[in-house]
């Protein structure tokens, strides 16, 4: 029998404050008296999208509205309308209602050009992130950083509060597994805003000539590491709510797999299935071509697996404040093939090369987290460092 510990029970249990909702959270986009001043009479990019919001309103029509001066738009993965599904080609484009130029930054062009950044002075980034090492929108912020001290740029972050910022967890990425999914030595949930992260990024010198970078943050208002933040939009096609999103940095270890995360289906990361599976699992979902997925895997066919997690109470009360493997390895010993239930990119998602052989080995949940233990109290040590806010400990 499998024994779950209450969210808050776990919360106590560890002495780390129980969350509590964060109603009156006020992001730096809406603290505009604090950078507008360093915004008047400079050229303006902006590296923004859906999430960039003032109340309900999109951060580039607030900023215009106010005057400032803005050339260009700089967006990450997903677009800037937050439309395009994980992986796509985001093209160049013109944005419809300003006219302003739309420069993609994922795919080939990952780091803004220096000719992109000849009629720039400084680059606003405000993305809400969900604080899962392997989401890429700090990969996007530290090129962002790079470019910034590459051709003598301001850069000023909008922070947003982080909806997995009450914990730190999972394996901590190893240098040989540095990919646009996991740029640095950090653990799966890190346990920090961007604006936090930066600073770590800048601190640490783990961006080049770091002492070089002219950066603002714009810290939120009336939040902390144990403030519950229900996000007001979904930050990418399908983390569609607030379980997907606590259960992610879980269930995306399955994305290096052959099993499916529910991608076109209207609960993708709140479950897992593969058409082998039949017999083994009740549960059953058939996905089909949506927004956001046009082509998912297993299309038309009939999964069999788990729903991890139905709201974000019962991902609270399963996962609570860890990387929980016991699904993945339940479906590694579903799986009749094993040698082929792993892909290549598994190593990058979890950043080492020992949670595979782990589990082909027979270790449980128990002994595997075990042994990411050194690296997170280092890490913590690390991150205790650059905090802008009240921590969970």
């Amino acid at each position: 029998m499998l024994l779950f510990v209450s969210y808050e029970a776990a919360a106590q249990k560890k002495d780390v404050k129980p969350l509590k909702y964060g109603n009156d959270v006020v992001v730096g986009a809406e603290r505009m008296k604090e950078y507008l001043p360093v915004l008047k009479a400079k050229r303006v990019a902006m590296l923004i999208n859906h999430t960039s919001l003032v109340g309900s309103v999109n951060l580039l029509d607030t900023l215009l509205k106010a005057g400032v001066n803005v050339v260009k738009v700089f967006t990450p993965e997903h677009g800037f309308r937050g439309e395009a599904e994980a992986g796509a080609k985001v093209n160049n484009s013109i944005d419809s209602a300003t006219n302003l130029p739309i420069v993609s930054l994922y795919g080939d062009n990952k780091k803004p050009k220096a000719e992109q950044l000849q009629d720039v002075d400084v680059i606003v980034y405000d993305l809400q992130d969900v604080g899962v090492r392997f989401y890429t929108y700090i990969s996007t912020m530290q090129y962002a950083m790079e470019a910034c001290i590459e051709n003598n740029k301001q850069l000023v972050i909008l922070d947003r509060p982080n909806p997995n910022g009450h914990y730190v967890d999972g394996p901590v990425l190893k240098s040989e597994y540095k990919s646009f999914v996991g740029m640095q030595p950090v653990p799966i949930v890190y346990g920090m805003t961007v604006g936090e992260y930066a600073k770590m990024l800048a601190g640490e010198k783990w961006v080049n000539g770091a002492g070089k970078l002219d950066m603002k943050v714009i810290a939120c208002n009336n939040y902390n590491h144990y403030t519950q933040y229900d996000l007001p939009v979904r930050p990418s096609p399908n983390l569609k709510t607030m379980a997907a999103i606590f259960a992610y940095p879980s269930i995306c270890l399955f994305e290096g797999t052959v099993v499916s995360v529910g991608r076109g289906t209207s609960t993708p990361f709140q479950m897992f299935g593969h058409p082998d599976f039949a017999g083994k699992a009740g549960y059953s979902f058939r996905p089909v071509p949506v927004w956001g997925k046009p082509d998912p895997m297993y299309a038309f066919k009939d999964c069999y697996g788990q729903m991890v997690v139905m709201d974000k109470q019962e991902a609270q009360t399963l996962i609570g404040r860890r990387v929980r493997l016991l699904w993945l390895i339940r479906a590694y010993s579903w799986y009749p093939d094993k040698k082929k239930f792993f892909n290549s990119f598994f190593e990058k998602l979890v950043g080492n090369g020992e949670l595979r052989k782990q589990i082909e080995s027979g270790m449980d949940e128990y002994a595997i987290r075990a042994t990411w233990q050194k690296d997170i109290d280092a890490f913590k040590k690390i991150r205790k460092k650059y905090l802008l806010y009240e921590d969970f400990e």
